[in-house]
């Protein structure tokens, strides 16, 4: 009987000692480069989307129409690849024009980052950046991609904007931040997070 507890006992401290182990490998970070190649793909995606869509709103209307399938085929872009993705991409900017792009604290650092890294020479088509984070709801996969102020924005988003084009801006975003802006300028940025917990 002795011999028993003292076997159980045994079996019982080293279960004790194997425990911190395997809970470790039951919480270790997830390999975050297929979660990046995800968020890189769905980041293509929308770009594609929304640069198609605006190509053929400018084709066919202008800046006027460009400027609706910004405030309605953009949102409705970014929620379908989400869907689909199982993911939340949108946009952010700290000179944003829809009061729903701006960013957060951990958004905006790294936005301020992407400049610092501009300014420093970085080519500002590749920069990206990545990151896990421990947040109230679990652990969270985010990445953000720059986006650059191309020829095609400056007609919304310049500085020289038509009048008509300004009206239609003041009139859907009385708060509106998002113009003055150069080419090769940081416009902004996508973001992609998902939930990993």
């Amino acid at each position: 009987m002795n011999r028993k507890i003292q076997a159980n006992s045994l079996l019982f401290t080293c279960l004790l000692a194997a425990a911190p182990a395997l809970h470790a490998a039951d919480t270790a970070a997830p390999d975050p480069a297929p979660l990046a190649d995800q968020a890189k793909a769905s980041v293509a995606a929308f770009a594609a989307a929304l640069k198609s869509e605006l190509l053929a709103a400018m084709q066919a209307g202008g800046p006027l129409l460009a400027i609706d399938v910004c405030h309605a085929r953009a949102p409705a872009i970014a929620a379908e690849i989400s869907r689909q993705q199982e993911l939340q991409v949108s946009r952010v900017s700290q000179r944003n024009r829809n009061p729903g792009n701006a960013p957060n604290d951990w958004q905006a650092a790294v936005l301020d980052e992407f400049e610092a890294r501009r300014t420093a020479g970085e080519d500002l088509a590749a920069l990206s950046w990545q990151s896990l984070a421990e947040t109230d709801g679990g652990q969270e996969f985010r990445f953000m991609k720059a986006i650059p102020t191309a020829p095609l924005c400056l007609g919304c988003h310049g500085e020289s904007i038509a009048p008509p084009v300004r009206e239609k801006l003041a009139e859907l975003y009385p708060d509106d931040k998002a113009t003055g802006f150069r080419e090769g300028d940081i416009r902004g940025a996508f973001v992609v997070t998902r939930q990993l917990d």
